[in-house]
C-alpha cells in the first residue's frame, strides 16, 4: 500500500499504523499508541519514503529487525524542538512570579520533562544563577530520546545560533551577556561547567514510566500537545503527584490543565504563560 497521508485514513492504515505502534512497544518498550494520530501517520509516511519502502507493514517488518532503523522511527516520534530561552516571555514570567516565593527554600528541585537538547534547563540554570538560586538547587532534565540526552550532556550549541540565544536572554530579563555562560570551541559554544554541576540528564518515557522524586517545579512545554486526551491525563497525574504542595507547574502556550480532572487542583499564576502553582 502507497499512499499520501493527506488523503482520509482509512480503516486498513489505521488498523496497520495502530500494529506498528503496539509492536514497537511489545517490542521495544517504548509506548506512541496514544501520540496523536496525524502526527504519528505523517512521520510514518516520511520515514517509509526515507527508507524507499512502500507499506507500513514493511517497514513494521523492517524496524523490528533492524535496530537501526527502528532508532531512526523513534526519532521521527520524538519531537526534538528546542533553544535557549525558548518563548523569552515564560521565563520572564517565571523570574517576576516564580523565583520570588522560591527564595526562602532550603532546597529546591525542578523537574524538566521532555528536555530534548536541553537547552531550557541550562536557560533556567541561568536564570537561578542570577538570581542567587542555583547554589541550592538541583535540575533534573529528562527525555525519552536517549540520543538528544547524550547530546544534552555534551552541553554546548552549534556557534550560529549565538545571536538568537542572546536575544531570547535579553527578552527574558537576562541582566549579564550571555557570553559570561558560554565558551566558544571549533565553531561550537560550550556552556559553563558550573552550569552543567547542577543539572542530572536522564531517560525517563512520559507515556510509561513512574515518577522518581518529588519537585518544587516541573516544567514541560510543547511536549503534551502530541499526546492523545488519554495520554494527557496520564501525564498530569504524574505531575500533580511528583509536585510538592505549593508546588508550580510550567506548560506550553497551546497546553492547559482545562478539561483535565486536575482543573481544580492549581492556581494560576500568569495564564499567558501557562504557569500554575498547586493548590490541593
Amino acid at each position: 500500500m502507497c499512499t499520501n497521508e493527506k488523503e482520509p485514513m482509512d480503516e486498513l492504515e489505521q488498523l496497520e499504523i495502530e500494529l506498528l505502534l503496539e509492536a514497537l512497544y511489545r517490542y521495544y518498550g517504548v509506548d506512541f499508541r496514544n501520540y496523536v494520530m496525524p502526527t504519528i501517520r505523517r512521520r510514518v509516511w516520511n520515514r517509509i519514503r526515507t527508507e524507499r519502502l512502500r507499506t507500513i507493514s514493511g517497514l513494521q517488518e523492517k524496524v523490528l529487525h533492524d535496530r537501526q532503523s527502528f532508532n531512526r522511527l523513534a526519532n521521527d516520534f520524538s519531537i526534538n524542538v528546542t533553544e535557549l530561552f525558548r518563548d523569552p516571555s515564560f521565563f520572564k514570567a517565571f523570574r517576576d512570579k516564580v523565583v520570588p516565593q522560591l527564595k526562602d527554600y532550603p532546597r529546591i528541585r525542578i523537574w524538566h520533562a521532555g528536555c530534548s537538547t536541553g537547552e531550557e534547563a541550562y536557560s533556567m540554570a541561568m536564570l537561578l544563577h542570577e538570581e542567587g538560586l542555583l547554589e541550592k538547587t538541583r535540575i533534573y532534565a529528562t527525555d525519552m530520546n536517549e540520543s538528544v540526552i547524550e547530546e544534552a550532556k555534551l552541553g554546548s550549541f552549534p556557534l550560529d545560533r549565538l545571536a538568537s540565544y542572546s536575544h531570547n536572554y535579553a527578552q527574558s530579563g537576562g541582566r549579564k551577556s550571555i557570553k559570561e555562560y558560554v565558551s566558544v570551541t571549533s565553531g561550537r559554544a560550550e556552556f559553563r561547567p558550573f552550569l552543567g554541576e547542577k543539572i542530572t540528564f536522564a531517560q525517563h518515557n512520559l507515556a510509561v514510566d513512574e515518577s522518581f522524586n518529588e519537585f518544587h517545579v516541573i516544567i514541560c512545554r510543547n511536549v503534551m500537545i502530541y499526546f492523545n486526551s488519554y495520554l494527557q491525563n496520564r501525564v498530569h497525574e504524574l505531575f500533580y503527584e511528583s509536585l510538592s504542595p505549593s508546588g508550580f507547574l510550567g506548560l506550553g502556550h497551546k497546553e492547559s490543565i482545562t478539561f483535565t480532572s486536575f482543573t481544580d487542583c492549581y492556581k494560576e499564576m500568569e495564564a499567558n504563560e501557562k504557569l500554575y502553582r498547586k493548590v490541593k
